[in-house]
């Protein structure tokens, strides 16, 4: 079955909550921009943060970028599926348009840290998590030290993080590698979970309800 298809019965597959996670610097935001760009009608979730904005990114594109008291007024009022506290900075993903999007019947993809994807998966059960992996450690340090964007303090805090986050890749349903110069083989093999995700959940179960 095709992944936008509907069922022989009439119904629609059941939409998708797609959990891209992964250590900081593993190329999360260069694999969504690139799924953005294969016109799939999926809906990405803008992450909020309190973050400075870095150059070149675009507030509401990259990131809703808020200051730490408007982004506590909306945590108070639960306006977030799932947040953390990350190197001093708040990340949560807004839960409104997950929420609206899901009951559109649109696929919903978003990224998130580790420790925000164990808490989705708690709040969300049906969600698919994706750990998006780097071939290996020193070529993480590599790529966050070519970025230019931290403080050598700041990238040995997020290498030690990373070190005990590719320890939880068992908790994920699929790992991806996502090899150097090889963006387009990293998306692709997502797509291809989310075609066969799409396809399994679809199929009645054996109690006669759904997958």
């Amino acid at each position: 079955m095709h992944p936008h298809a509907t069922r022989a019965d009439g119904a629609h597959p059941p939409a998708l909550l797609v959990v891209i996670s992964g250590p900081s610097g593993v190329g999360k935001d260069a694999v969504l921009e690139r799924m953005k760009g294969t016109g799939r009608p999926w809906r990405f979730i803008v992450t909020a943060t309190t973050r400075p904005r870095r150059p070149a990114e675009r507030d509401g594109v990259d990131y809703i970028f808020m200051t730490p008291s408007d982004f506590e007024d909306l945590l108070i009022k639960d306006g977030f599926l799932e947040h953390a506290l990350v190197y001093g900075r708040y990340y949560g993903v807004p839960r409104d348009q997950v929420e609206h999007a899901l009951a559109s019947g649109k696929d919903v993809v978003l990224k998130t840290d580790v420790q925000g994807a164990a808490t989705l998966r708690s709040k969300m059960p049906g969600a698919l998590l994706i750990f998006l992996a780097p071939p290996d450690l020193p070529e993480l340090e590599r790529r966050l030290r070519e970025r230019k964007t931290d403080s050598a303090a700041d990238i040995e805090r997020r290498i030690a993080t990373a070190t005990h986050e590719l320890g939880h890749q068992a908790d994920f349903d699929y790992v991806v590698v996502n090899h150097t110069d090889c963006l387009d083989q990293a998306v692709g093999e997502i797509e291809g979970i989310m075609a066969r995700e799409k396809e399994r959940r679809s199929l009645p179960s054996p109690l006669g309800g759904e997958g």
